[in-house]
């Protein structure tokens, strides 16, 4: 499903600037992109990558390799984005790149459909985790995600990363403030689907409290629109079948789910300013670092 075989599929590592401050910082979050993706999301913002369409094949000695060309180019972490179904052979490469000299905090940055034997897998690997949170509701899960086990799966995962790496805590590297371990927990707002993202925080909230920090995001860009204007099938097929994501979440929708997170009380969240769903969010999958 996930679309991996047993060769290991990167698509890009470099240092990246776009995410939450304490893991991008001034300088930059070592992010190495995987192909694959056990999800199949029909707005998925990479799906050149998800869909393994954009990918080398690399050794494990090469990515502990690229790990610590990233720490030298100045990192504050390594971010592996969608990793796990690549999972033993970046334990390798991580064993190996500490050996190295790599000291970096690892990061698991998934789209939460997880296993808790995947997450209790990474143990003594993986010092913090960013994990989505797409959904509360089963019915919105199938309709873009065709899992509608997902919320289910998604709460037990995140569970097991609680209870693997603990509450969020930062040092000061370089000057800059780091997420060195714990649980960041990040929730995309849809077109439409304002009261699922309300679910999400108050179920993420209620259950963990402060022992995650929510993101609560706002740039979703509607790339399927964009595809299908330039001839892409099926991305047309999707949009025929949601055409309400061929828009862009409305200011003052986002700006209600923020007042709802305040008024339940979520003292420490990330979120975003106005100009978010923006290209720059998605990076070129154009084999830099690999």
């Amino acid at each position: 499903m996930c679309g991996a075989d047993d060769r290991l599929m990167v698509a890009r590592a470099a240092l990246h600037f776009w995410e939450e401050p304490p893991i991008s910082g001034e300088d930059g979050s070592g992010t190495i992109f995987f192909a694959g993706c056990p999800l199949r999301c029909v707005y998925c913002q990479n799906a050149d990558i998800a869909l393994g369409e954009h990918a080398r094949e690399i050794t494990v000695e090469r990515l502990a390799a690229i790990m610590g060309e990233l720490q030298a180019a100045g990192a504050l972490n390594v971010n592996c984005v969608t990793p796990t179904h690549y999972a033993p052979q970046i334990r390798a490469a991580v064993a190996v790149a500490r050996a190295s000299g790599v000291t970096l905090p690892v990061l698991w940055n998934t789209g939460g459909y997880e296993t808790v034997e995947a997450v209790r897998g990474n143990a003594g690997t993986v010092d913090a985790y960013l994990t989505d949170f797409k959904y509360a509701d089963a019915t919105l899960a199938r309709r873009y995600s065709h899992a509608p086990d997902y919320p289910a799966e998604a709460l037990a995962a995140l569970e097991a990363m609680v209870q693997a790496v603990g509450e969020p805590r930062y040092d000061t590297y370089r000057g800059q403030e780091r997420l060195v371990s714990g649980v960041v927990v990040r929730h995309l707002m849809l077109p439409g689907a304002l009261e699922d993202s309300k679910a999400v925080v108050r179920l993420v909230h209620e259950r963990f409290g402060n022992a995650v920090r929510l993101s609560l995001m706002n740039q979703y860009t509607p790339v399927l629109a964009s595809a299908a204007e330039a001839g892409n099938s099926r991305a047309a097929a999707a949009l025929a079948a949601c055409p309400e994501l061929a828009c862009t979440v409305p200011d003052a929708a986002y700006e209600e789910l923020l007042d709802f997170a305040d008024a339940l009380g979520v003292e420490d969240y990330f979120w975003q300013e106005g100009g978010a769903a923006v290209e720059s969010f998605i990076p070129p999958f154009d084999f830099t670092g690999v």
